[in-house]
């Protein structure tokens, strides 16, 4: 990632790592590399990309609130969509609601140091776009008491009001419940 003041002066770049990675036999990716616009103000009439995507994060405008209270825009990075979808497909692949022989400590002990890395790793910046992956890990435990619990799981309302009432309880059994993404207790 290079930053550059203008869009003439990234062409210029552009052009010059082209022909030294040719020296050395090497070439740049082309769906990689890219030339994109991240002042706000000049995105509509660049004609350039508004956004990209690095290490897991997608860097676009998004809402920000400034020190002094006011919203704005500004070219900010949050968890990427293919970095979510990745994490939904490992989710799923945890099969929770086929494990009715643990209890819900033994699924937290299992799940927590994983969830935990992802929190710190993606929820450096706008930790609010991890909100539904971690609603997501909440269905699965839904479907894990629904499974689990006979009586509740006829009814989706008392298998999530149950769940609620753990997670307003024991706010610390899930970190991402501590997190501040907790199972809404009906």
């Amino acid at each position: 990632m290079v930053h550059c003041q203008s869009q003439r002066e990234a062409e210029q770049l552009l052009l010059a790592l082209k022909q030294r990675f040719q020296e050395c036999q090497l070439e740049l990716h082309p769906e990689k590399t890219q030339i994109v616009c991240c002042v706000v103000a000049r995105q509509r009439d660049s004609g350039l990309a508004k956004q990209f995507d690095f290490l897991g994060y997608c860097f676009r405008p998004r809402l920000a609130r400034s020190r002094k209270g006011p919203l704005f825009v500004a070219f900010s990075p949050a968890i990427s969509p293919s970095a979510a979808t990745r994490i939904r497909q490992r989710v799923r692949a945890w099969r929770l609601n086929r494990r009715t022989g643990l209890s819900l400590e033994d699924i937290a002990r299992l799940v927590n140091p994983i969830v935990r890395g992802w929190i710190n790793d993606y929820g450096a910046y706008n930790r609010s776009a991890l909100y539904p992956l971690l609603r997501h890990i909440d269905r699965h435990l839904l479907q894990w008491v629904k499974r689990k619990f006979r009586k509740k799981g006829r009814y989706f309302k008392r298998a999530k009001a149950w769940l609620g009432k753990v997670a307003k309880y024991r706010r610390a059994l899930f970190v991402h419940w501590q997190f501040g993404a907790a199972f809404p207790a009906e």
